[in-house]
């Protein structure tokens, strides 16, 4: 199967430049990112993915900080060097310090390192950590 190609605003169809207005909108950019324009391969994907961002990024209970905070930590974990890219500029946008990402890393390593012992030791979870 060939290889996906980014889909640029003058080929989209009406569906696509449909979200990417609405991304350029909301994010207030001249330009989508190449993540959208290769999502607009898939019109479905493109739209439902828009809509669920919107949606969990969104001010909430969270802070818009925290939530790109998040999305780093959980990128770190999966190696998704393009998310950690995005993410990171977004979080620094938001307010995200120097201080703030070096710690973030570092609870992500630790992290990651006691979830694999905890697994490999096969640890079973406390009484007092059940609900």
């Amino acid at each position: 199967m060939p290889r996906p190609k980014a889909i640029e605003y003058s080929e989209a169809s009406d569906a696509v430049k449909a979200v990417y207005d609405e991304i350029k909108s909301a994010r207030k950019l001249d330009d989508v990112n190449n993540f959208w324009k290769y999502l607009a391969n898939d019109e479905k994907t493109l739209r439902r993915t828009w809509d669920s961002v919107r949606e969990v990024m969104a001010p909430g209970a969270l802070d818009p900080l925290v939530k790109e905070m998040i999305y780093v930590a959980v990128s770190v974990t999966n190696n998704c060097g393009y998310c950690i890219a995005s993410h990171s500029a977004a979080a620094a946008k938001a307010g995200m310090t120097r201080e703030q990402f070096q710690e973030l890393i570092a609870v992500v390593g630790m992290a990651n390192e006691t979830n694999r012992l905890v697994n490999g030791y096969r640890v079973p979870i406390d009484p007092a950590f059940e609900r």
